[in-house]
């Protein structure tokens, strides 16, 4: 962190040693976000008190958002210096990074922080029978609920879903960054959520991090349905339809014996003419929930990439960013998130609940 933020004095800091004022206020501000960033993220495992460890988190969440934004922007300026010398000055050039990188870092902080808006997405399914035609469901993801995001955003979250009055809602993993003790007051909301078929919920590898055995306890408390590995046979209007979901694609890791298996989810459910929803935190778990015989997988994990550039990176781990897509016969819904995780930033990203309707493939 102290080599990066060196990095970046190195480029900028001597283009604006002729404005005293303003090198003194980046060489300040460099200092201290070599220290801060790594205290915000260490402070929640620290002896502090609550109050004072929010804070650090806070404000090092913050500087680590603009850290990376000011980052990229001076290597972009970088390229363009090397490629284009005479169209660039180099000092002006300089200023506008420092001007640029806070601008970006206001806009994802207000993008962040407001509720998330509804998005809405249609999902053929073939043979999907009349009852189930507009069947909704509600999924909210990642909401990350910890050291910067609490129980009003929560409850805020949770008034905006039941407003939408879905015949089921999908929770698919990363809802805590904490321990039960020091968040339960904040998830506690959760239990108001409210749907015809009730509220399923499944690992994401926050979980794990977190003690996924006592989230998923405290989760049942609040009235939720857990599913790991295993699926619930619904019916509506006459008609049925399969709910799984599996453990997060890296909970092997962690625990041997919960290893993600979207087979093992379907196992015994039944084969025909019955539309097979699966609840997955992770994109990659497509390919065997396609093999699987699944015709919906929902996840998240992504974040969309939450703010430019970390969107570019996705596809190097997972096969889909966000939106929807089709791998065989599954079709995969990947969220952008309800929440954000470290930086309180999203730029080119917006958070999300997402409502989706089953409706007949024509």
């Amino acid at each position: 962190m102290a080599l990066l933020h060196g990095y970046i004095g190195w480029r900028l800091l001597p283009e604006l040693a002729t404005n005293t004022s303003i090198w003194v206020i980046g060489l300040g501000y460099l200092c201290l976000s070599t220290l801060l960033i790594p205290l915000g993220m260490a402070a929640r495992f620290m002896p502090l008190r609550p109050v004072l460890a929010d804070s650090f988190s806070w404000v090092g969440s913050l500087l680590l958002g603009l850290f990376s934004s000011l980052l990229m922007l001076t290597l972009l300026r970088e390229f363009v210096l090397l490629f284009s010398p005479n169209l660039v000055l180099a000092s002006d050039s300089a200023l506008f990074v420092f001007i640029l990188a806070i601008l970006v870092t206001a806009a994802g902080f207000i993008n962040a922080r407001r509720i998330p808006r509804v998005v809405e997405v249609m999902v053929p399914i073939d043979g999907l029978s009349s009852p189930l035609h507009h069947f909704r469901i509600v999924q909210i993801s990642d909401l990350h609920i910890g050291p910067t995001i609490k129980r009003a955003y929560v409850e805020a979250v949770v008034k905006r879903v039941n407003a939408l009055q879905p015949d089921l809602i999908a929770v698919t993993g990363d809802i805590v960054d904490g321990k039960v003790d020091q968040l339960a007051s904040h998830t506690a909301p959760l239990a108001m959520l409210r749907a015809k078929h009730g509220v399923y919920v499944v690992t994401g590898n926050h979980e794990y991090y977190s003690g996924a055995d006592q989230w998923m306890a405290e989760f049942r408390r609040l009235g939720m349905h857990t599913l790991s590995n295993e699926h619930v046979v619904i019916e509506h209007h006459g008609a049925q339809m399969v709910v799984a979901g599996v453990t997060d694609f890296n909970a092997g890791r962690f625990d041997v014996h919960q290893r993600s298996d979207p087979a093992q989810a379907i196992l015994g459910s039944p084969e025909q003419g019955v539309p097979k929803i699966l609840l997955a935190h992770q994109p990659r778990s497509a390919p065997k929930a396609e093999a699987a015989g699944f015709d919906l997988q929902l996840s998240g994990h992504t974040h969309g990439g939450q703010f430019w550039p970390w969107n570019l990176f996705v596809p190097l781990q997972q096969p889909f960013t966000s939106g929807l897509h089709r791998m065989g016969h599954l079709w995969i819904y990947t969220s952008r998130g309800t929440g954000y995780w470290g930086p309180p930033k999203r730029f080119g990203a917006p958070s999300e609940i997402s409502l989706i309707q089953l409706v007949p493939d024509n």
